[in-house]
């Protein structure tokens, strides 16, 4: 069965960085689309990053120029470097994938657990 694991959360005072990581794990074939959303308390949960299998990335607006998204494929993982945090980054963060072929067949939409960002000095 695959599952997404996410890492790399904490408390960071307002300036700083954060790296975090998600590794699909299980019998993978390929992966589709991964990306990374985020929800605050009493808010929706809403995209920060996704990149294509390829590489093309896309940007929420209030992270463009702060956060990067990558994926190293040999190793089913993508990452979210996130530079000049501030306190409205605070969230839980979420992986997603669009679409995964493991040796189970295909599965859509797969989540992570989560994990708590938190930006306050």
């Amino acid at each position: 069965q695959v599952q997404l694991v996410e890492s790399g959360g904490g408390l960071v005072q307002p300036g700083g960085s954060l790296r975090l990581s998600c590794v699909a794990s299980g019998s993978i074939f390929s992966i589709g689309t991964m990306g990374w959303f985020r929800q605050a308390p009493g808010k929706e949960r809403e995209l920060v990053a996704v990149i294509t299998k390829g590489g093309s990335t896309n940007y929420a607006d209030s992270v463009t120029g702060r956060f990067t998204i990558s994926r190293d494929n040999a190793k089913n993982t993508v990452y979210l470097q996130m530079n000049s945090l501030k306190s409205e980054d605070t969230a839980v963060y979420y992986c997603n994938v669009d679409r995964v072929v493991g040796s189970r067949g295909a599965k859509r939409d797969l989540w992570g657990q989560g994990t708590q960002v938190t930006v306050s000095s």
